[in-house]
């Protein structure tokens, strides 16, 4: 008998939360330990939900740890060779595999190193169904270490929020979709109705494909900043950072090009008003003024974006120094994806569609 029959004869549950998993000793353990306590009365993991890991090749410990975990289903993903060939990158093939081993109504694909709140899982449900939507995601507050990431991080996010306006993305109506795949909910029928991560498979930005299927298919969208639910450190390693959102960035913005080119003229204005204003000799006190009042009007303005990144205070003010690292890799990213087009993550190539 094959799993997928087996699966077919087991009782329905409400919901299955499904972790793809490549090499994630480090993180794993705490996602894991956050995911089984959303337990409570009336709502008991093995009865009404269940918890699977999907081995994405892992060459450290992380079946180990999953293993280990009372409760949790470990499985291995489909070796399949990885690309556009096959269909799938990593992710999306250990995703599907996960979702056509999945019992629940409802399907949660969360990354390893993300940490779940007490009872979030619940409330996302509730969530959802108030929306009447197909997809639910969340944006997870975000956790940094050192200064390259605290430097960086806003910036990126900043300029997320600029281009996918939660408005509009939640907007059935709006051709605009996003989603982050930190945190998907989906009703399984609607996934499996738009072709679930098959569909989607060769997409390196997966989360995002996904979110603009269910609203091809007006299954309905709902993605907004989620810090009650769930949390994650998304780099380890500002050299993980580094080769994340090379990955990612061109396939985020459209034109990476001339968005570096504005944000380097920003920080070229930023920084050189004041030393024209300060150093040149033959600017009378009227013109002085005025390219203080330019000055102070381009500060508020790169603030007023920094803010819409959710992040703390204190890195939003340090992250005009990142601004020479964000255009760095604005430019390495469309050479990767455009010229190029191949990306690497995780210790694998894959090719870009664009």
């Amino acid at each position: 008998m094959s799993a997928g029959d087996l699966t077919e004869q087991m009782p329905p549950l409400e919901l299955s939360v499904i972790v793809p998993a490549r090499n994630e000793q480090d993180v794993l353990g705490a996602c894991l330990r956050s995911l089984v306590e959303q337990s409570e009365p009336g709502w008991e993991l093995g009865r009404d939900w269940e918890l699977i890991v999907v081995d994405d090749a892992s060459a450290d410990d992380t079946r180990k740890i999953a293993a280990g975990v009372p409760g949790v289903t470990l499985l291995e993903s489909p070796n399949l060779e990885l690309g556009p060939q096959a269909g799938f990158t990593g992710k999306t093939n250990a995703c599907w595999a996960g979702a056509q081993a999945a019992r629940g109504r409802l399907l949660v694909f969360t990354d390893a190193d993300t940490v779940h709140e007490p009872g979030s899982l619940s409330r996302a449900r509730h969530e959802l169904e108030k929306y009447g939507v197909g997809m639910l995601s969340y944006s997870p507050r975000q956790v940094t270490t050192g200064l390259l990431q605290r430097l960086l991080m806003p910036l990126v996010f900043a300029e997320l929020a600029i281009a996918y306006p939660l408005k509009r993305v939640n907007a059935a109506e709006d051709r605009i979709a996003a989603a982050n795949g930190q945190f998907l909910m989906v009703v399984a029928e609607e996934y499996f109705a738009v072709g679930g991560h098959r569909a989607i498979g060769r997409e390196v930005l997966e989360d995002v494909a996904l979110a603009r299927a269910f609203k091809r298919g007006r299954k309905g969208l709902r993605f907004r900043y989620g810090p009650d639910a769930l949390s994650t450190r998304m780099y380890r390693t500002n050299a993980a950072m580094m080769e994340g959102w090379t990955k990612n960035l061109a396939l985020l913005f459209p034109s990476p090009i001339p968005l570096a080119l504005l944000r380097l003229l920003d920080l070229l204005l930023i920084a050189g008003i004041p030393v024209v204003a300060l150093l040149y000799p033959f600017l009378n006190t009227l013109q002085r003024t005025l390219l203080w009042i330019v000055w102070a009007r381009v500060l508020w303005r790169f603030y007023a974006r920094v803010a819409k990144s959710n992040f703390p205070v204190v890195d939003c003010a340090l992250s005009v120094l990142g601004v020479p690292l964000l255009v760095f890799l604005l430019a390495r990213s469309a050479m990767d994806v455009k010229v190029r087009k191949v990306v690497e993550w995780k210790g694998r190539s894959y090719r870009t569609a664009r």
